[in-house]
């Protein structure tokens, strides 16, 4: 993903602005738009770090990461194992307990819709889930640091 040329349209927009003005205002804007460069492509990063993070969290597995090759970003899906595999449980043919669970309404809606999507049974689906919490994730979690900044190479 390009963010150049996104880069360069909030730039020349700024220009457009500056030519409703007079002489000096368009030597304002020519100077800050040289120092918006910088600032924009950070924004640009931040923001696509977000999306990322939203991303993330919608999926039932895996998860979305920003990676730089150059001062190019792209989203990319990191798989995960599922949570049954890494703990070598089959949700059909080890059920050897039961449990009464109560659940709101609204909850037990969203549980056999998030099921029927994925083509499962809701007491496959819910095993699976307990199964990924109880386990926890098959990769580092991200820190709870956080590092901005832009950089050139």
């Amino acid at each position: 993903m390009q963010l150049q040329p996104h880069v360069e349209a909030l730039q020349a927009d700024l220009a457009e602005l500056a030519a409703l003005g007079d002489d000096a205002t368009a030597a304002a804007a020519a100077r800050l738009s040289n120092a918006l460069r910088a600032s924009a492509g950070l924004r640009l990063l931040e923001v696509l770090g977000e999306a990322a993070l939203e991303l993330s969290s919608q999926l039932p597995s895996g998860h979305v990461d920003v990676r730089l090759a150059g001062q190019e970003p792209s989203l990319v899906y990191v798989a995960e194992e599922a949570a049954e595999q890494r703990a070598g449980l089959d949700p059909e043919e080890s059920a050897s307990a039961r449990i009464t669970l109560r659940l709101p309404e609204a909850l037990k809606a969203e549980v056999e819709a998030l099921a029927t999507r994925e083509g499962l049974s809701v007491n496959t689906w819910l095993v699976r889930a307990l199964a990924r919490a109880v386990s926890g994730p098959s990769t580092p979690t991200r820190s709870t640091r956080r590092l901005t900044g832009f950089a050139r190479s």
